[in-house]
Order: structure tokens, then sequence, then C-alpha cells
């Protein structure tokens, strides 16, 4: 029977060894909904966003008060403590996902971190990558859609990687009076406001247009990130609204009019942007993507789509409609798992408990999926096509025989096969396992089979 393995495989992280297969598998799942950690015990021990952000104000005072010729060395010792925080970060991302009792909601989290992906290649994200998705991301996987969006818009990580923070408004306090310098170097910036349009909420074919962009960008004007100056705002907060950067006036935005409102404008346009059914339709079409098929059925994602309008994007309903839904357990494993669902999926099924930093580092750059770096805000891949091309292929062969090569000669590849794909090995996989001509090329067989490739 092919069900069992599909709850661990196409909704979990992959079957453990000595993983009970449910009995229930759909219970099994929705019961996960309720049981899930905010904060898994390896993210524990790594310091906050607030706490990060206050290690980021500590260096801009200190290059402020700094003699000229200090001012770099301060700034490439906060680079290399962010390295260590970022490592650290990686580190604890792979210890959850093996770890996790709640492989469904992990997963979850894993799809959200992608949807509102952000780049270590921007330096001055990369401490600050983990921390938001523990802070912005974890804690809303189970709530609702707003809230998540909310967050992820207010974030350090965000706001730096989309040049949020140093956009300001032409007409605003701040603008008026440096209007020819502004013009040199800073002035408004569209980033965030497109990618939340495009990649966040309504989709590239959700029917907004460039005047939206704009008008958008100019209602978020004012959030940015902390000061220490006594101006700044509340202490211990990681961002914050400042008025005077805001662009005054009436904001239209995809048809409706938002009065000025200081921050509450941007709050009120993202609350309409994630209850607006371009939105629904957008979020259900990757969820049932994600976790279907590459061209997921219209009938599913319909369902998706009704589930997440009708509770106003509370998330669990939308996750519940996708679990109970016949399509999603078509026995066939059809969508081709991502470098990193193989990696976690590799070491669950070695019954790897934990990984070094650096060597979960090591294996995700191999692989080419390196952690919190996509190669643009709209994340990695989700398809066959981003990751099934020969080159790719033989980065998993290489890797695959490294894990076989650690994991020893004592693992018995067929029974292990038996244990984490019961009843959807193929006759082809079996054959060739049985065939290896040593413990260790049987287990890289099976690492790279056809059936373990795909979920």
């Amino acid at each position: 029977m092919r069900t069992p393995p599909l709850a661990s495989h196409r909704f979990g992280l992959g079957a453990r060894p000595d993983e009970r297969v449910p009995s229930d598998p759909r219970q099994w799942l929705l019961a996960q909904l309720d049981a899930q950690t905010t904060r898994p015990p390896p993210w524990q021990k790594l310091p906050s966003t607030a706490a990060l952000t206050g290690v980021w104000l500590d260096q801009q005072r200190a290059v402020r008060q700094a003699p000229e010729g200090q001012r770099a060395g301060i700034r490439e010792a906060y680079l290399r403590r962010s390295r260590g925080d970022y490592l650290a970060s990686i580190g604890a991302r792979v210890d959850s996902a093996l770890q996790t009792q709640t492989p469904f909601v992990e997963h979850l989290v894993h799809f959200w971190a992608n949807h509102f992906a952000v780049s270590v290649d921007k330096l001055l994200v990369i401490g600050l990558a983990g921390a938001f998705e523990a802070d912005a991301i974890r804690p809303h996987v189970t709530g609702r859609f707003e809230d998540m969006l909310v967050a992820v818009a207010k974030h350090p990580a965000m706001l730096l990687y989309l040049d949020q923070a140093q956009s300001i408004g032409p007409n605003s306090q701040v603008g008026s009076r440096s209007q020819a310098r502004l013009q040199r170097a800073r002035g408004l910036n569209e980033n965030l406001a497109r990618e939340i349009l495009e990649l966040h909420t309504l989709g590239v074919k959700g029917g907004y247009q460039q005047d939206d962009v704009t008008e958008l960008a100019r209602a978020l004007t004012g959030w940015t990130l902390p000061d220490d100056r006594p101006d700044a705002g509340a202490p211990g907060s990681s961002s914050r609204f400042v008025a005077a950067l805001h662009e005054p006036g009436a904001r239209r935005v995809t048809g409706r009019l938002y009065p000025e409102a200081g921050e509450e404008q941007a709050l009120a346009i993202l609350r309409d942007l994630a209850a607006a059914p371009a939105t629904a339709r957008h979020i259900a079409t990757k969820l049932a993507r994600h976790f279907v098929a590459d061209e997921p059925p219209p009938d599913l994602v319909q369902r998706l789509e009704d589930a997440f309008l009708r509770s106003g994007g509370h998330l669990p309903t939308v996750y519940r409609a996708l679990v109970t839904a016949d399509p999603a357990w078509d026995p066939q494993f059809t969508k081709f798992r991502t470098p990193w669902e193989w990696a976690i999926a590799s070491l669950r099924a070695l019954d790897t408990q934990a990984l070094a930093p650096t060597q979960a580092s090591s294996l995700m750059t191999q692989l080419g999926q390196p952690v919190w770096r996509p190669g643009s805000p709209a994340g990695f891949g989700d398809t066959a096509a981003s990751w099934a091309a020969p080159d790719a292929l033989l980065r998993r062969v290489e890797a695959s025989q490294r894990l076989a090569r650690q994991a020893g000669a004592n693992v018995d590849a067929r029974a292990l096969g038996a244990r984490i794909l019961p009843g959807a090995m193929g006759e082809a996989t079996d054959r060739s396992i049985s065939l290896a001509e040593s413990g260790e090329q049987a287990l890289t067989l099976l690492l790279v089979s056809p059936e373990f490739l795909r979920r």
C-alpha cells in the first residue's frame, strides 16, 4: 500500500527508520497543526531578532563614534560575527528538521520561508536570515496569513534585503529639506512594494499596475530599522515607523483609496491585499504545486482558494483542505525533491539526529541550494525543471556516496528501503540494490533511486 509513505514523504520531511507508519495518515498530519513548537529546541539557544538588532545598533553606534580609520574594522568585525550567526542558524534549521516531532509543520515553515524569501547575498542580511525565519515565519505558520505578511514586511532582514530601510518619501519632512541630496543617493524605493504585490500576495497575474507599486511604496515609507538615538522610538524593537520619512497624502492601491493615517495606512493596505481573491488564488496554487504536482489539479487549487477566502486567510483551514483532498493522495510520487528536501530526507533515513553547521552549509552549497541564498526574491524553484538537470543529479550521487560512506557498512539498504518506503519501492530499484557490489553502493543506489528522489 502506497498511502502511508505519502504522509511522511509528500507532506513531511521523509521517514526515519524507526518511525511508526501512522494508521490514519491524514489525522496524523492534522494533529501536528495543534502540536507545533514555535521555537524548537535547536533554535532556543540562538539570539532573537531583537537581540541581533541590538548588536547591529551597537555596531552603528561604534562606527559613528569611531575615528574614520577604525570604522572599516568595526564593520568587518560585525560581518564576521554575522557569518557566525548565519552558520549557527543553518545548524538549527537542519537539526530542527532532523529532530522534529511535527514534520508537516516543519515542512510548512520551509515552504513559507521560500515564499517570503530573503538572501544573504545582501551582506547586511547574513546575520538576520535565521532570525527572520524563526521570528517572522515560524510563529505564524499555523496562524493567519495577514499576520505573517505584516511580520515579514516589518522584519529588519526584509527591510534591508529589499532596501525599504532607505526608502524616503520625496515630500516627507526629511525628503523635502534634502531633495537634492536624496536625488543623488536615496529616495523612494519600490522594491518591497513590488515584491509584496508580485510575489507575496496578488501574484504576477493578480491585476495590479505599476501605479499600484508606486502608491504602495509611498505608503510603506517610514518603515525602517531602529536607531539608538533619543528620538528613535521604543527601545528593544527590531523595526520602527518614522513619520518624518513617510510620504504624506492618501494612496490609491488596486482601486481602493486609503486616507493619510501614518503607519496605519500601509497596514490597512496589507490587510486588504492579504484578503484579496487574487492572493487566495496565488497562495492556493503555490501550496498545491508544492505538495502535489508541478501542474496541480484545478479542482484542488479551487478547494484551497475557497478555504482561504472562507476563513479569512486562516492557514490551518487551508492546510486541512489540502490534507483532506483526495487528489493530494495520488499514489504516484510525482514531486521531484528540491536539494534541501532530498538532503533532509536522506539524513532522516540514515537516522541522523544532528549535523555540524559547517557540514550542513557545505552540503547544501554543493547540492546547489545554499540556505537562505536564492538568486532572487522569488525564492528557489519548486518544480522538477529547476532541479532535475544531469549536473544536479550528479551532485546528489556524489553527496549520497559520501553519506553512505559515513553511515558505514552495517546499514542494510534493502531493509532500510522497506522501512522508509513501505510498498513504494519498485522492482527495478529493489533489483539494483540487491546486485550492488557493496553495502555502500547499495545505500547510494537507494538514496538516488527514482522513488527516493521524488515524494
